[in-house]
């Protein structure tokens, strides 16, 4: 199996307003407005929102370690070639942006973002301040996929409330841990089964997954808006992309760190060993158990995360265990959501928050451990 990553971060000045310049950052470096550049051990590229800028490894590899490596020097190539120009942060949202504020990618791809305008409205977070890690696992068949896919979709709860970095909205505490999937979940409401609440149903075969997928289409179809019919429009938590052989975690926040967000995918790998998976598999449970992780972090789902822990560690390679800890450290003491909100309530001020987050993120080093 190879593995893959996509990290998405705010751009923002030295007090971390957000800055609508991804597109200006991109032509700086290679001269026009590309969707992806080459960029050292990275590849750059543009979101929805000009105030994201996204990272991905260059290559796929076969664990943590080797795409820790190269999105590590891709951030430090970002702040030779930028040096006190910009600050990148990481998090599921960011946490003072407010709307009026953010300005949409406008040098391509204009008639994909008007066609999902006038289905959806993206003039609202869930589409504009949203900051996701993506893991990407390779498949070697039909029977491969199908079997990771219904591992991973019953795992999501837990993963979700291990990732939550979103409690703060336009600058203020909201009692949920995961804003961003709040909003992601909810932004494309008209047609609910793009979604699909976020976890999708158990799978039996491709041709099911297929004729799912062609039922979406057809409603878009109807609607006039045939140009969004692609395997990337599903926005499930999980999803196959067929054209990459790959399976797509889309539930998860985006952490502090490059380490924070390895530690994670260690944790991934190392269950999908597992003989089986302590958990549970019936689609109403794994939904509710979704929206305790989305309000309440790991604080909801500690004992489950604990055994959960205790089986990834049994099957984890020497190279996984070295990024569990992280894993650990956040079961017992909260996800990085649950530190902030913490924090925040006891200081009041944001501002010197986000500057421990950022400066996590330049050095790698996760928050909340010594």
């Amino acid at each position: 199996m190879t593995v893959g990553t996509e990290h998405e971060y705010s751009i923002n000045d030295a007090h971390f307003t957000a800055l609508p310049v991804s597109d200006q950052i991109i032509k700086s470096i290679c001269g026009s407005f590309s969707d992806e550049i080459l960029f050292g051990d990275v590849k750059l590229g543009k979101e929805l929102q000009k105030t994201v800028l996204e990272f991905v490894p260059r290559v796929p590899a076969s664990g943590p370690a080797a795409l820790e490596k190269m999105l590590v020097r891709g951030i430090r190539k970002f702040y030779q070639v930028f040096p006190g120009g910009y600050h990148l942060l990481g998090l599921g949202m960011h946490p003072t942006l407010t709307l009026d504020r953010i300005t949409v990618w406008d040098h391509d791809e204009k008639e994909y973002y008007d066609a999902y305008h006038r289905l959806f409205n993206i003039r609202q977070h869930g589409w504009l301040n949203i900051q996701a890690l993506q893991i990407n696992l390779s498949y070697s068949g039909e029977k491969d996929v199908i079997v990771q896919y219904n591992r991973i979709r019953t795992l999501l709860p837990y993963l979700i409330a291990l990732s939550a970095s979103s409690p703060v909205v336009e600058g203020r505490l909201t009692g949920v841990m995961d804003n961003r999937l709040v909003y992601y979940r909810e932004n494309q409401k008209e047609i609910p089964g793009i979604c699909n609440g976020i976890i999708p149903s158990r799978l039996m075969s491709l041709g099911e997954y297929w004729k799912f997928q062609e039922s979406i289409y057809d409603e878009l179809r109807s609607r006039d808006a045939g140009i969004l019919c692609e395997e990337w429009l599903n926005s499930s938590g999980l999803i196959i992309r067929f054209s990459r052989n790959c399976l797509e975690i889309k539930a998860l926040d985006e952490q502090e760190c490059i380490r924070s967000d390895m530690a994670i995918l260690a944790l991934v790998l190392a269950l999908l060993r597992c003989p089986a998976l302590p958990v549970e598999t019936d689609q109403d449970e794994l939904l509710s158990l979704t929206k305790t992780a989305i309000r309440n972090g790991t604080a909801g789902l500690r004992p489950e995360l604990e055994t959960l822990f205790r089986h990834a560690w049994q099957q984890a390679t020497p190279e996984e265990r070295q990024y569990l800890p992280v894993v650990e450290q956040r079961i017992n003491h909260g996800s990085l959501a649950e530190q902030i909100a913490e924090r925040y309530r006891k200081e009041k001020k944001i501002e010197p928050i986000l500057a421990d987050i950022a400066a996590c993120l330049r050095i790698n080093t996760p928050y909340g451990i010594e």
